[in-house]
């Protein structure tokens, strides 16, 4: 069994794009883990999705075994973690499951919104942290002044930060002596009964669920029985392992090590991120404190298109939900689309990638409403209703006010761009709190009505500073605003996956963006179509789909005009009763396309 003292749990932080998975590559290659033949760039990113976006979607851990210059022998425990916002959640369970964590910085780019958030999640969770300075080698690196930097946005000493190029593999070994000197072995008692954090779990149609786990106490090996305490399920342990990142079955897993463990676990509810693994015979008095629950701040419903994929949905979603425990959802039914599930995420990227790994892993064809943010609805009689979907707000009649949720934005932007910035928050309500500069950078700190950011404020962020802002926020309050329903209307049928809820000021226009849209994205029919924007009974915007014309007149070869005026009338009273009973089918890829729009 190793010391403890020889084992090292670390996890690489970052801002996105400034090289973590390009260290970690470099750190598994020094310490050879894999062959040259098996190597290959971001070989922890093992997601398609993630290997085509160049981004970390999952954190992945890895065994490392190394041999420092003092001769002794060390394993490390690496976590790769992802550096995007939406994927916060990823970091936290990390750096749960650690002691130690080395902040990764770009040596052009110098200190990011990212990089802040994550190292204030670092400190939180009592981490010794190791500065490592990234892209060293390229022309427009300035080390010293990301340095000192990174003392004054930061505050941490910067001055015992390792240079590196994790690209070319300069000084990366220094990484590796830093680890061991500098970060803390893990604590923990072999003889007492097993506790054990479970830090991951995925769906596997062959093992049944993969646990990934950090042992704090005891030891488990295969033929262990052990207990999920939230839930009292016992299960049979049938092989522990750990990654290199092959998985490695190994003989037992003890205090301080990270590994995982398959026990025919064939209920996906019964692993609950954040849990505690225990003995059955000698369990724990009480768990461990295990991860704050994620709060879901954007809410959408998904709808199969074929209705008779419902069940595998529902099946799907339970699987990615084991994998990705920020995810939530529930069920629920619309006019429009059939049964289908109300789903919450931690942001617009995070729905994206949800909603591509459904079609890609589980080949499901989806219709996605209008993305929208919980409400709090005050009633008249005192009542207090959390609003997911805005299809069901109650009567106008029956409400006080509604509140909705502000966040706390943090955003760092060269000082060329500053005005562009200040102008997009101003336009989306935003209140400014603080404004501080280092060097020629500026940080902005904002209240912002998380509505006006979800759908298209990053984008338009790096739109006006030419992608040099970075972006960073946190849930801050909620607050009353004056806030609408609109309503869209198709052939006056109301289409309830279309309804949103908008600021006052902007409800107009708006409406109008979309009746513009709609007109586009609508086939024409034989009929006319009106598409109209509602607040309540008040119609604000109206556009109209001409009708297809049939050439009714095209079998009249010359002879009187009142053949063919007697055609054209017959053909108009036959298009009026279309219109009154004609039935408008929208297209799904109009729902998604008229959600998208810009400032434009």
């Amino acid at each position: 069994m190793t010391d403890l003292s020889h084992i090292r749990n670390f996890a690489i932080i970052a801002h996105i794009d400034h090289g973590k998975s390009t260290l970690a590559d470099r750190l598994i290659q020094l310490c050879g883990g894999l062959s040259a033949r098996e190597m290959r760039d971001q070989v922890l990113d093992t997601m398609e999705i993630e290997r085509e976006r160049g981004i970390t979607i999952k954190a992945q851990t890895v065994r490392l075994a190394y041999r420092a210059k003092n001769g002794r022998s060390y394993e490390l425990n690496l976590m790769d973690t992802p550096g995007h916002v939406d994927f916060s959640y990823e970091v936290s369970r990390s750096l749960a499951a650690c002691e130690g964590s080395l902040l990764v910085v770009d040596a052009t780019q110098g200190v990011e919104a990212q990089t802040l958030a994550n190292v204030y999640q670092a400190i939180d969770n009592n981490h010794e942290i190791i500065v490592v300075l990234n892209k060293i080698d390229l022309p427009a690196a300035e080390p010293e002044r990301v340095k000192q930097q990174i003392q004054d946005v930061i505050g941490l000493d910067a001055s015992g930060a390792v240079a590196i190029s994790a690209k070319t593999g300069l000084h990366v070994d220094q990484v590796l002596e830093a680890l061991v000197e500098r970060l803390p072995a893990p604590k923990g008692d072999g003889n007492a009964p097993l506790k054990a954090l479970l830090v991951d779990s995925w769906y596997d149609a062959y093992l049944g669920v993969v646990i990934l786990l950090r042992v704090k106490d005891g030891h488990v090996k295969a033929g262990t029985k052990i207990r999920l305490m939230s839930t009292g399920a016992a299960h049979e342990v049938d092989r522990v392992g750990f990654f290199t990142p092959k998985p490695e079955t190994a003989a037992e897993l003890g205090p301080g090590q990270v590994g995982f463990l398959t026990a025919g676990i064939k209920e996906v509810a019964d692993c609950k991120i954040g849990d505690t693994i225990t003995e059955d015979r000698r369990p724990m008095a009480e768990a461990l404190p295990g991860f704050k629950p994620s709060v879901p701040v954007v809410f959408c419903g998904l709808f199969p298109v074929d209705a008779a994929e419902y069940g595998q949905l529902r099946e799907s979603l339970a699987k990615l939900r084991l994998n990705d425990a920020s995810f939530q959802f529930e069920p629920e039914t619309s006019a429009a689309l059939g049964f289908g599930f109300r789903c919450g995420f931690l942001g617009l990227l995070h729905l994206e990638i949800v909603q591509e790994r459904l079609r890609r892993e589980f080949n499901l064809e989806l219709i996605t409403t209008a993305p929208s943010v919980v409400y709090r609805v005050h009633l008249t009689n005192g009542d207090i209703l959390e609003l997911h979907n805005p299809a069901d707000l109650p009567d106008p009649v029956r409400i006080d006010h509604i509140e909705e949720p502000w966040i706390k934005a943090t955003i760092l932007v060269p000082s060329d761009y500053l005005g562009p910035i200040l102008k997009l928050c101003e336009d989306r309500r935003g209140v400014q709190l603080d404004r501080t500069y280092a060097g020629s950078r500026a940080m902005l700190t904002y209240r912002l009505p998380l509505n006006e950011v979800v759908f298209d404020f990053h984008d338009r962020l790096k739109s006006v500073s030419r992608g040099y802002a970075s972006f960073d926020y946190q849930l801050d309050s909620y607050q009353e605003g004056q806030l609408v329903k609109l309503t869209i209307l198709v052939n006056a049928e109301a289409v309830d996956a279309l309804s949103c809820i908008v600021h006052g000021h902007v409800a107009e226009s708006r409406g109008r963006a979309l009746c513009v849209r709609l007109k586009e994205l609508i086939p024409r029919q034989l009929f006319k179509i009106a598409v109209q924007a509602a607040i309540g009974g008040r119609v604000i915007a109206r556009e109209t789909i001409s009708a297809m014309r049939k050439d009714v007149t095209a079998k009249c070869y010359g002879g009187d005009v009142s053949r063919k005026r007697k055609l054209l009338d017959k053909q108009k009273e036959g298009k009026k009763r279309m219109r009154q009973y004609g039935n408008v089918e929208i297209p799904q890829s109009a729902f998604i396309a008229a959600l998208k729009i810009g400032d434009d």
